[in-house]
């Protein structure tokens, strides 16, 4: 799929989740591979609403299974990473992050990334669910088998900034 496509294709799914947008939202709907070429597998559509120095607001949009790798929000500059809640709005999201591994997670990592891929506490969100994430945590995260629809409400949001487990991501 290409990004044209995927853009369509997110455009649909927020919709779906009843989120309208503006025409000069449509134009911001970021789509990324994250350097890796896999967007059906491995990536993320991201409208970001606001983003100053004190608070960010986003929806991402994730198709049926595909998967935001995992990553964490460090401190940058003397301030603390970024603290995210996701909160679901469309569809169904495991969450993945640093506690008690799940003793039979639902998900697995894209095939050939299994190395990259090292938090196991499994989070289930759906429609209405929500969790906050602590800066600085590992977390990744993988759509249900029909994608989903995430708002995410965080302090400022820094993605050059964001370390990657997979060294060969590029933000």
């Amino acid at each position: 799929m290409n990004k044209k496509q995927a853009k369509n294709k997110a455009l649909k799914y927020l919709k779906k989740a009843k989120i309208e947008i503006t025409e000069s939202e449509k134009e911001k709907l970021e789509i990324t591979d994250l350097g890796l070429g896999k967007l059906d597998e491995i990536g993320l559509q991201i409208l970001t609403y606001v983003n100053t120095d004190r608070y960010c607001a986003k929806e991402m949009v994730l198709f049926p299974n595909q998967t935001c790798p995992e990553h964490r929000h460090p401190p940058v500059k003397g301030e603390p990473g970024k603290q995210e809640t996701f909160r679901c709005r469309w569809g169904k999201v495991y969450l993945y992050v640093e506690g008690e591994p799940t003793p039979s997670p639902k998900c697995s990592p894209p095939v050939g990334n299994e190395n990259y891929y090292t938090v196991w506490k499994e989070i289930v969100l759906e429609p209405g669910g929500q969790y906050t994430i602590s800066s600085d945590t590992k977390h990744w995260f993988q759509a249900g088998e029909n994608g989903a629809v995430i708002s995410e409400f965080s302090s400022t949001s820094r993605d050059d900034h964001d370390v990657f487990t997979n060294p060969n991501i590029k933000r």
